[in-house]
């Protein structure tokens, strides 16, 4: 039983000190902030020094988007690669939103990469480009 409950120990800390894991709990924070409009929890995950750039080529920084919560109804995130160097990490991959325009509801695919940056406040998004996914013929 000991035994068991120190490999259990070991195995959570060092889970724990993973830092892709830790990117990958960031980013699912972000996304239910974004889902729940939750604008506190917004604010302590996203750098103050924000650039976020859509895939229509607007560019918001934190106070655009803290301001303008989204319409998101939905977000789903695919298989994404984490690579982390120090403090600092990108998350590339695919993302597909269920957006609410004039009462309608669209899907948009897209292509994603985010940089992430680890402060005092834990990972924060500093940085988030996008490209629009054509649908297949």
């Amino acid at each position: 039983m000991v035994k068991w409950l120190l490999l259990f120990a070991t195995a959570a800390s060092l889970s724990a000190a993973d830092p892709k894991a830790d990117v990958l709990s960031a980013m699912e924070s972000w996304k239910q902030a974004v889902l729940k409009k939750d604008a506190t929890a917004l604010d302590r995950l996203l750098h103050p020094d924000l650039t976020y750039s859509h895939s229509d080529a607007r560019t918001e920084s934190k106070a655009d988007i803290l301001k303008a919560l989204s319409n998101t109804q939905s977000i789903k995130i695919g298989e994404s690669s984490v690579r982390v160097y120090g403090k600092t990490a990108l998350v590339k991959g695919p993302m597909e939103f269920v957006i609410v325009t004039n009462g309608k509801p669209a899907t948009i695919s897209l292509n994603v990469l985010q940089v992430w940056l680890k402060g005092p406040k834990g990972w924060q998004l500093v940085a988030r480009q996008s490209t629009r996914v054509n649908p297949a013929p």
